[in-house]
């Protein structure tokens, strides 16, 4: 096992109003991850947060008649936070851009840009979209319909741009083009999937313009050490919160123990900033550029990407008070693909719910837990002889544990679990074959039922191990039903590389029924 850190960010999600599930989206496939690694025995650093600089913060805030700080203090506070909690995150660290450390860690490192030459001053005359913060190059931008007639809209994420004239400072990105393209080349899996990865360098190699690092026009930002009139561009600050929230600026000791960034997770829409300003900067600085950056695709309700505008903004704590957060974060784990859009329904949360959770899983270990108890006392017992059925069963562990930790390593939670949900599958199907409930009416079979049942928890201790970076509260309960804590030690304690392993669970270890891990749902709000 190597002694770097696997580092893992979710974007710093910009805080100008309440999060939705796809920010949740976001946030539970990095905690997924990166609780996989952790239960690979591997030192893990998983990072999430909140951007909280620029000028749509700043309108938003003097819309609800209150300053900037006040307002991102209350959405921090009150929404963000809590947020981690509802969707059951077992992040490592929050970071804000309006941190002090984050401040000064910014202008330690764009201070040091300026001293290499890779900054100047100059004039910035053209568009710019408050909307996604970014400025719009005059090739992107095209007349609005519909809703937005009368307005010019950028092609690339289609909100509103504006046309601003100001004095500025500019970053040398130009000079990064070949050099980008060059890195791209050489390292293959730097921006995935394909598709993000095809856009990206489609983009750069239609030439890069020298970026503008600076606004002049308001103050609600990180000011310019050399030149406090100005205050930085937001993007080019909160990119560096990756870096400053693990030591970047104040404890170098800790930046070189955890960076480069091993993965960092982001929607599809800011692949660019994140692919080709943020390397740029870091080569600019001599810095080491992130291993990966995954950028995921768009969640779809009713056919539409969610905007507040079209008022189909799920709000995570919808569903979790519904389906409970296990249910959640099983359901976007296993419905979508991570890296291309997605619909969602709440029809579809229902059905999976019960049929995946409440019917496969569940009533497997209930049924499981239940017949130990009523032939043996809930007391496993030791296995018999063992047939080509309980063979199967184990190769389909062995299987199960080698697909999804190589999904999980390619960035494909999805995959890991249609891997690990073979399990479940061969488990109820050898306990419908095998059908103990026959087996245990004669007596001479009791060696044969002690080997079924004995199979069929060792099954539930594997699946316990592989869910519980998915499902951390339903695998507790399983853990502790199988008696697995008295007898292997804490669940947090168990390693991928060892679930595979048979007869793990001693004879003789106390079984109980668990309470209904899913129980029913009969009615649903949509």
């Amino acid at each position: 096992m190597s002694d770097s850190t696997f580092y893992v960010t979710t974007p710093i999600y910009y805080v100008n109003d309440a999060p939705h599930i796809g920010h949740g989206y976001t946030t539970v496939m990095g905690d997924i991850i990166t609780r996989w690694h952790r239960q690979r025995g591997e030192k893990v650093w998983y990072t999430t947060g909140t951007d909280e600089h620029g000028e749509k913060v700043l309108r938003k805030a003097q819309a609800n008649g209150v300053t900037p700080q006040e307002w991102v203090d209350k959405l921090v506070e009150e929404e963000w936070k809590p947020l981690l909690k509802t969707i059951d995150a077992a992040n490592d660290q929050f970071t804000r851009t309006t941190d002090p450390r984050h401040l000064e860690g910014a202008q330690a490192f764009w201070t040091a840009l300026n001293e290499r030459g890779a900054v100047y001053r100059g004039e910035f005359s053209g568009y710019y979209s408050v909307g996604a913060e970014e400025f719009v190059g005059d090739d992107d931008v095209i007349d609005g319909e519909g809703d937005d007639e009368g307005h010019k809209i950028s092609k690339l994420d289609g909100s509103r741009v504006e046309l601003i004239s100001e004095e500025n400072y500019f970053f040398r990105l130009s000079d990064y083009q070949q050099k980008l393209l060059d890195f791209y080349e050489a390292n293959p899996l730097f921006i995935q999937p394909e598709s993000a990865r095809n856009e990206v360098i489609s983009f750069v190699s239609r030439g890069l313009r020298d970026l503008s690092i600076s606004r002049s026009t308001f103050d609600w930002g990180i000011p310019v050490p050399w030149d406090p009139k100005h205050i930085f561009y937001v993007w080019i600050e909160a990119l560096l919160s990756y870096a400053t929230s693990v030591g970047y600026g104040d404890d170098r000791e800790r930046f070189d123990e955890v960076w480069p960034a091993s993965i960092h997770l982001v929607g599809k829409d800011i692949a660019r900033f994140h692919a080709v300003i943020w390397p740029a900067m870091l080569m600019a600085a001599g810095e080491e550029v992130p291993h990966r950056v995954f950028a995921h695709g768009w969640l779809l309700v009713g056919g539409q990407k969610m905007s507040k505008s079209k008022a189909n903004g799920i709000r995570p704590d919808e569903i979790v008070d519904t389906f409970g957060s296990d249910a959640y974060r099983y359901y976007f784990a296993r419905a979508l693909t991570f890296g291309s859009d997605g619909s969602i329904s709440w029809e579809d949360i229902h059905a999976r719910y019960h049929a995946e959770l409440a019917n496969g899983f569940g009533n497997l270990a209930s049924r499981v837990a239940a017949m130990i108890g009523k032939y043996f006392d809930g007391v496993l017992p030791a296995a018999g002889g063992r047939t080509e059925a309980e063979a199967k069963v184990i190769d389909t562990v062995a299987a199960a544990v080698r697909d999804a930790d190589a999904a999980i390593e390619a960035v494909a939670p999805q995959d890991a679990l249609a891997a690990i949900w073979r399990i479940v599958d061969e488990l109820n199907g050898y306990i419908t074959e095998q059908a103990p409930w026959k087996v245990a009416k004669d007596e001479s079979g009791r060696d044969r039922l002690a080997t079924i049942l004995q199979t069929a928890a060792e099954g539930l201790r594997a699946l316990a191990v592989l869910l519980n970076p998915v499902m951390p509260k339903a695998s507790a309960a399983l853990w502790e039903a199988l008696g697995a804590e008295a007898a292997l030690g804490a669940l947090a304690d168990q390693r991928i590389d060892a679930v595979a392993g048979w007869d793990q669970l001693p004879a003789g270890t106390t079984i109980t029924k668990p309470a209904s891990l899913f129980p029913r749902i009969e009615t649903v709000a949509e």
